[in-house]
């Protein structure tokens, strides 16, 4: 399809879309929470821990098993420690947020190419998003 060729004005667009992103400085310091997550070890095993600790207790309830309120209990404290961990907090927001702006990105073009025309606000009605203008950063 030439709309996808290298050369043509939708790639240009995309590339210069991502140049953009690439040089925002909100998107620089979320990388560099991420970076600094990823160089703590100690941080990356914490999150880890709790995410497979979720992911065995989604997998107790699925198959019908009960969980006890020392399991929730342990859990939960696991939980609440990880999130008073800075950089592991830091990781989670900035994880969040990219998400979200990928997610906000692939919408609108998805709904351009759906509607034949730029999308306005009103399309885009349950466009939530993260990093908009007065959030921190």
């Amino acid at each position: 399809m030439t709309m996808l060729a290298n050369d043509s004005q939708v790639m240009s667009k995309t590339k210069e879309l991502c140049a953009v992103i690439a040089e925002d400085p909100e998107y620089k310091s979320l990388l560099e929470k991420v970076k600094s997550f990823l160089e703590d070890d100690a941080a990356k095993l914490q999150f880890q821990n709790v995410q497979e600790r979720h992911h065995e207790l989604g997998q107790k309830q699925e198959s019908g098993l009960e969980l006890s309120d020392g399991e929730m209990e342990d859990f939960e404290a696991a939980r609440m420690a990880l999130l008073q961990n800075s950089v592991a907090r830091d990781f989670m927001d900035a994880q969040e947020c990219l998400q979200s702006v990928q997610m906000a990105i692939g919408k609108y073009v998805g709904k351009t190419l759906e509607l034949g025309r730029v999308p306005v606000e009103e399309d885009l009605l349950d466009q939530g998003g993260c990093c908009s203008e007065g959030e921190g950063g």
